[in-house]
């Protein structure tokens, strides 16, 4: 009987929105890949297939055995564990008072983790060495993207990542991108947040997002409310 299973899962979208899709990986208590799965979106937002991603593994695993959720979407990770506590007090609104997007998808969420034991670990995307579940999710979320058909299988038809692209020597990256993730615990049962459409720009110099995350030199980051910071954390503050 397995005492703990670990997985992974990301969303694409092909221009945001685009082409979208989503893709989980599930692996054993070792990290040893089992069985993935792969969805078409049609044109939607990466949010969207981050969030989908998500809630297709919540339903795709036993709710009685604790799971370790490896992702590389901020977003999606503080929606479930930070904001979602907000935003049901405030009649699913933002502290701007709008509604919540996505509200349907997270309401899903919200239900399938329902007593269930789940830890959140954030993992950087497209690293050199980077998480290799992250890597398979992402893969296989780009490449039903891009194909708009379902895809699956098992530990023998693994999507085989590309490699992550080197561009000469790498700047420092804030301690959120350091090698040790972050990791979030579900609570029983906040803030608020989301990713507006407002343009962005690479920050000339480091600071902190409203969120109270940092941002480094180089990063993209975009208007949050009276403040800069990161493009994910932009509709809390519409």
């Amino acid at each position: 009987m397995n005492d703990r299973i670990i997985a992974a899962c990301d969303g694409a979208a092909k221009g945001n929105p685009g082409p979208a899709a989503w893709a989980y990986v599930v692996a054993d208590g070792t990290g040893a890949p089992q069985r993935w799965q792969a969805g078409p979106l049609g044109r939607n937002t990466n949010n969207v297939g981050e969030l989908t991603a998500l809630e297709q593994l919540l339903t795709a695993t036993d709710p009685g055995v604790p799971l370790e959720v490896r992702l590389d979407s901020t977003y999606t990770r503080d929606a479930v564990t930070k904001w979602l506590k907000g935003w049901k007090r405030n009649g699913w609104k933002t502290a701007a008072g709008k509604p919540v997007a996505n509200q349907e998808l997270i309401q899903r969420i919200d239900a399938l983790l329902e007593g269930r034991d789940v830890t959140f670990v954030y993992v950087p995307a497209h690293q050199v060495d980077g998480d290799p579940l992250n890597a398979i999710a992402d893969k296989a979320a780009s490449d039903a993207a891009r194909t708009q058909e379902a895809a699956g299988g098992d530990a023998t038809d693994l999507p085989v990542p590309d490699p992550a692209a080197s561009s000469g020597p790498a700047r420092p990256r804030r301690a959120a991108s350091s090698a040790s993730p972050a990791a979030a615990k579900r609570r029983p049962s906040g803030g608020s947040g989301g990713s507006g459409g407002a343009p962005t720009l690479s920050a000339r110099f480091p600071g902190t997002c409203p969120c109270t995350r940092p941002y480094g030199k180089g990063d993209r980051i975009t208007k949050v409310g009276g403040s800069w910071g990161h493009p994910e954390c932009a509709a809390a503050h519409a």
